[in-house]
């Protein structure tokens, strides 16, 4: 097995007692262990249990001379996963690995959907139809079936992960595994076991062997959201990752090769982070091989109506979903400026469908900031010389407000075309722009 397991593709330590065996287990990892049932020092069935207690994630295979029902039941009993009898020929051991192989990643996949599925409501989707929207998608179809790092940069609450999500779907890793990690919603000190795993007592409160998320994500996507906020010293050991394709488990000297696509996203400035010694050059341009900036929501405040009944559909769970979003609720959505993008525009739509029972969602159930006569009352009570924009959307609001939101009427009052109310409600949304 020393000379023949290397040549079809493993990975062998032998081992000349169940002392040592322990021992080799306890310094690094293993996938499988092959234990004769007879040993000096410690026996076969005790050499599993250890492994069981150490090393849970550790499959034993018993090959002994004894064909034994007895030995059999009783390495069953304590874990093992098969048993053979000597003399075995290689293409039985060979053939035995491969069932290992294959459950190791049947586990896998099992893992990453477990840690996925309180995440995901069904297929993702990318709503909107605006110019900034479609580059998005384009993007998305074009670096997706490469293996490329990408770097997907806005401001919170735009739907990073939501690309993230897409571009693991319409690539040939879509089988495979899908991980998200917020880097910043965890301690500096849990980050490295958190990504790269540990083994029991690498640290204080490391109880259990516990596997990374960069080998559970194996075959497939990891997508580190908010790297930006990554410590230096983490910087610098995922980079070391993204260059040589091995991880080493905390309080392990073995490394492990992982096959995983990293997608990473941030709002941060990460030029203005290097300038300031922040966040290392290197690692800023080896995870921006291929960027995708996503807009904010005031960019494509057109998309809000379509966004705001995908998300009224969600929430009520097809459930009176088909009652909508009356016209006055449109016009208070789309006179926003959402500064929590599309985050803060799903939680306004959470919020009116808790005070909407059933019914079109309306005015009046939105929260208070988006109540017409309060935009009016801000603008009045503006001190010096209004300007004529500030002026011109006095009388829009005023016109709306007079026929309770109904924007063809307040249009004709107004003497301006359906279109232009919309437009100039728009460009409301957009303060930066209009300056």
């Amino acid at each position: 097995m020393k000379l023949e397991l290397p040549r079809l593709g493993h990975r062998a330590t032998v081992c000349p007692d169940g002392l040592t065996a322990v021992a080799a287990l306890e310094k690094n990892t293993y996938d499988c262990i092959i234990v004769d049932l007879d040993m000096p020092g410690l026996d076969g069935i005790g050499v599993i249990a250890k492994c069981k207690e150490t090393s849970p994630g550790t499959e034993a295979v018993v090959l002994t001379g004894k064909s034994s029902l007895d030995t059999a039941i009783a390495a069953l009993r304590h874990g093992a996963f098969d048993y053979l009898t000597k003399p075995c020929r290689l293409i039985e051991i060979e053939a035995l690995l491969k069932r290992v192989t294959e459950k190791k990643l049947l586990e896998q996949k099992f893992r990453a959907l477990e840690h996925q599925v309180r995440r995901l409501e069904g297929a993702p989707r990318l709503i909107g139809n605006t110019p900034s929207m479609q580059k998005v998608r384009m993007l998305i179809e074009r670096v997706a079936p490469t293996g490329s790092t990408v770097l997907i940069l806005g401001e919170t609450g735009t739907g990073k992960e939501l690309v993230a999500r897409s571009l693991h779907d319409h690539s040939n890793r879509a089988h495979m595994p899908f991980v998200a990690i917020n880097c910043g919603a965890l301690p500096e000190t849990l980050i490295e076991s958190e990504l790269f795993g540990h083994r029991k007592g690498a640290f204080t409160g490391a109880d259990d062997h516990r596997v990374g998320l960069f080998e559970v994500a194996h075959g497939g996507t990891i997508f580190l959201d908010e790297i930006g906020e990554l410590p230096k010293a983490m910087q610098a050991k995922l980079l070391r990752v993204l260059e040589s394709g091995e991880i080493r488990r905390v309080g392990e000297n073995k490394p492990v090769m992982v096959d995983v696509r990293v997608v990473c996203a941030t709002h941060r400035n990460l030029p203005e982070m290097v300038a300031s010694e922040d966040f290392r050059e290197d690692l800023m341009y080896r995870i921006n091989t291929f960027e995708i900036m996503l807009p904010a929501l005031r960019e494509r405040i057109e998309d809000v109506p379509e966004l705001a009944r995908h998300l009224l559909v969600r929430h009520r769970r097809g459930k009176d979903a088909d009652a909508g979003i009356a016209e006055d609720a449109i016009i208070a959505l789309c006179s926003h400026v959402w500064p929590g993008n599309v985050r803060e525009l799903a939680n306004v739509i959470e919020h009116a469908t808790i005070l909407c029972d059933s019914g079109p969602i309306r005015r009046e159930h939105l929260p208070s900031r988006f109540d017409s006569r309060q935009l009016v009352g801000a603008a009045r009570q503006k001190p010096g010389i209004m300007t004529l924009r500030e002026l011109e959307m006095e009388a829009i609001h005023d016109a709306l407000e007079r026929h309770a939101g109904n924007k063809p009427k307040a249009a004709d009052q107004l003497g301006i075309s359906l279109k232009t109310l919309y437009n100039k409600l728009n460009q409301t949304a957009t303060p930066e722009k209009a300056a």
